[in-house]
């Protein structure tokens, strides 16, 4: 029997691993419509993530604060600037600080100085020498022929503080850096730095300490000839403003006791021309006042003199004038403020002890010394004469010496505060002499002087900040 082929069944078709289609899509992109917004649609994306390939993650070691190829630094902006310098650092070892401290006070309600006059010895002609027998202020004396040239005094500066502002500008700190780099310092000195510090109004300030360094070479040029350089005064003048130049030292900030002049400093009046005008004679009284405290006479004589015309004034007269004393601006507080500082205070007075004590007590100062005049227990009126040691400037001293030596308090922390001529060797025996709106010699010979308006910124002199000085005094 023949066999009958069969036919054999077609096996279905179907594509090799190496045919087949990933994605409808990617065999047919062109039909693949575009995206408007530029981005891959989800097609793309799935593809991309089918070949890629994943490395094992990585091991995360936590930052120890220390930067490293694996924790490298990272930098961000906070927006805070800081500028690093040494100028206030201690210096490095076998070094020592050389710094020169600028207090720079404007002079708010200080007239401007102004020459308008010649001084007697200073001028070419005798005629103009009698047309005037005063210095102006803050111009440095001369007393003899010998130390100026027979020609007139310079014209004042032009008065630039009234251009650039009312205030310590930055052109008037600039103008006082060149000042001090064009004064010698020592060979082999580093370049001149400086860092300044606003007291009171940061904006506009009106006192201002600068800290400068290296200092002017003292083999040339001293820290007291400097305080008397003609460039600093011409400074003064210029930007209307008090120059108190100091070394930096420790204990500048930091007094421990404080001695004042009466009157004149610690009060706006003379306690003698108060009694002569009580009793009609201010004029004569005032005459030889004012001569004794530009130095022009002997104190002690001077004072006896006075104190003559006083006879036959009432003996109450002391208490009759207290109503009529005025404390000088800021007298109250400066007191105060020096108290919770711990600091000791002291009165010299070239006047009376009734008044001076009287005061002393008022303000709370720890010591008071003033002179005896006598009176008459029948008429109970004065007699013209002085009792005991007469406080003049050689008493002024020994006084302040046996205080410091009674308190235990080393000279560099003392600091005297007077106006007159008399005042002169406590002020030079301190570590601080301070003329307070002082005659004019009293300005030169002074190491510092304040013409303010305000006892009050003689706390400023040892760097204290408003703010602070407003701490002290509540």
């Amino acid at each position: 029997m023949a066999e009958i082929d069969t036919p054999t069944k077609a096996g279905r078709p179907s594509f090799g691993t190496n045919m087949r289609s990933r994605s409808y899509l990617q065999e047919h992109q062109q039909y693949r419509p575009p995206q408007q917004d530029g981005h891959q649609g989800i097609d793309s994306i799935v593809e991309g993530i089918q070949n890629a390939k994943f490395e094992a993650p990585k091991t995360i070691h936590p930052y120890n604060g220390v930067p490293s190829p694996k924790s490298p630094p990272k930098i961000i902006d906070s927006g805070l600037n800081h500028t690093l310098s040494h100028t206030n650092c201690q210096p490095p070892p076998g070094h020592h600080s050389d710094k020169l401290i600028a207090t720079l006070i404007y002079k708010t309600k200080a007239p401007r100085a102004t020459i308008t006059d010649y001084p007697p010895d200073r001028s070419p002609s005798p005629a103009l020498a009698a047309k005037s027998r005063e210095l102006p202020p803050n111009l440095a004396p001369v007393r003899t022929l010998s130390n100026f040239p027979l020609e007139p005094p310079p014209p004042d500066p032009e008065p630039l503080d009234h251009l650039y502002g009312s205030y310590i500008s930055p052109l008037c700190l600039t103008s006082f850096l060149h000042l001090i780099a064009s004064l010698p310092t020592r060979q082999g000195s580093d370049t001149l730095t400086s860092s300044h510090r606003c007291l009171d109004n940061p904006t506009h300030p009106a006192i201002v300490e600068l800290t400068v360094s290296p200092t002017p070479d003292p083999t040339y040029l001293t820290l007291d000839d400097l305080r008397k350089h003609e460039l600093i005064y011409r400074f003064e003048r210029e930007w209307n403003v008090d120059v108190i130049l100091q070394a930096d030292t420790v204990l500048r900030r930091y007094p421990r006791l404080v001695v004042f002049d009466m009157d004149s400093t610690l009060i706006e009046q003379e306690v003698i021309d108060l009694i002569a005008a009580s009793i009609g004679i201010e004029d004569k009284v005032s005459t030889i006042t004012a001569r004794a405290m530009n130095g022009e006479l002997d104190f002690s004589s001077s004072f006896r003199e006075r104190v003559k015309l006083l006879k036959g004034a009432d003996a109450d007269i002391f208490t009759k004038l207290r109503t009529e004393i005025k404390p000088t601006k800021g007298v109250r507080e400066l007191i105060r403020g020096l108290k919770r500082m711990g600091v000791k205070t002291a009165v010299f007075s070239g006047g009376f002890i009734p008044l001076t004590q009287w005061l002393a007590n008022e303000l709370g100062i720890d010591y008071a010394f003033a002179n005896t005049i006598a009176s008459d227990p029948t008429t109970n009126l004065l007699t013209g004469e002085v009792v005991g040691t007469i406080v003049n400037a050689e008493r002024k001293r020994e006084l302040m010496l046996e205080i410091a030596e009674k308190e235990k308090v080393p000279l560099e922390q003392v600091v005297a505060v007077g106006d007159g001529a008399n005042d002169l060797l406590m002020m030079k025996a301190a570590g601080l002499g301070v003329a307070w709106n002082a005659k004019p010699l009293v300005q030169m010979e002074a190491e510092a002087r304040l013409n303010g308006d305000s006892l009050l910124d003689l706390l400023h002199v040892f760097g204290l900040t408003d703010e602070e000085v407003q701490t002290l005094i509540r």
